[in-house]
């Protein structure tokens, strides 16, 4: 738990690369967390899966390596 809260200060704070981003996201995805943050979690998270960026269960998609997505 104790890095997700760093990496979400870190987000917060747009010191993490768009990789660490979207590690972070599919984490957040993958926990359930990012339905039970702050509303702009759940939008970016909901974002990424619209995107195709990340499946609905938090994995990474290959779509990931074409797409500039920050």
């Amino acid at each position: 738990m104790k890095d997700i809260v760093i990496d979400l200060m870190d987000y917060e704070a747009g010191l993490l690369s768009s990789d660490d981003s979207l590690d972070l996201f599919a984490t957040l995805i993958r926990s359930g967390m990012a339905w039970t943050l702050q509303g702009s979690y759940g939008h970016t998270a909901q974002t990424l899966i619209d995107r195709g960026l990340i499946d609905k269960e938090g994995d990474i998609t290959p779509l990931v390596l074409e797409v500039d997505w920050l």
